[in-house]
């Protein structure tokens, strides 16, 4: 599985907002979320994926350790949207947001139809996706 570094709740660190899954392929791209989600967001990341298999493997052995899990579509093997299925069950107080360069109107429609909570463009919305986390983490609705 991938997500080296991958950690486990053990209660909230000082703080730490959300505690949140990463499912992201470019590892540039993942750092640099990873980077400005933690510092402007009070985002803590358990780890991350590059793969639908190891996500849905990590997101199923660690069904009450997350708060968010943020998707992209396009990964190494597999699809977000099949992620997105995988975490359907999930908790209430649980959230599933993409994160694509491919977030359509039509892709957008069949994410919210698989329970995504947002999409967000990866060129044009991370203020959106932080203010989104930011939301959460300070327990009201953020939408997008």
């Amino acid at each position: 599985m991938q997500g080296q570094g991958a950690r486990r709740r053990r209660g909230r660190e000082p703080n730490v907002q959300l505690q949140t899954y990463i499912v992201e392929d470019n590892p540039t791209i993942r750092e640099n979320l990873i980077g400005t989600l933690e510092e402007l967001a009070s985002v803590l990341s358990l780890g991350w994926a590059e793969t639908e298999h190891d996500a849905r493997r990590w997101l199923a052995a660690n069904g009450a350790a997350w708060d968010l899990a943020i998707v992209d579509l396009f990964l190494k093997q597999g699809s977000g949207l099949g992620v997105l299925q995988a975490c359907q069950r999930r908790s209430r107080g649980q959230h599933v947001v993409v994160l694509s360069n491919y977030a359509t109107t039509d892709m957008r429609d069949r994410c919210a139809h698989l329970g995504a909570d947002a999409v967000f463009d990866k060129s044009n919305e991370i203020d959106a996706l932080v203010d989104y986390c930011l939301a959460l983490g300070a327990g009201t609705s953020g939408g997008a």
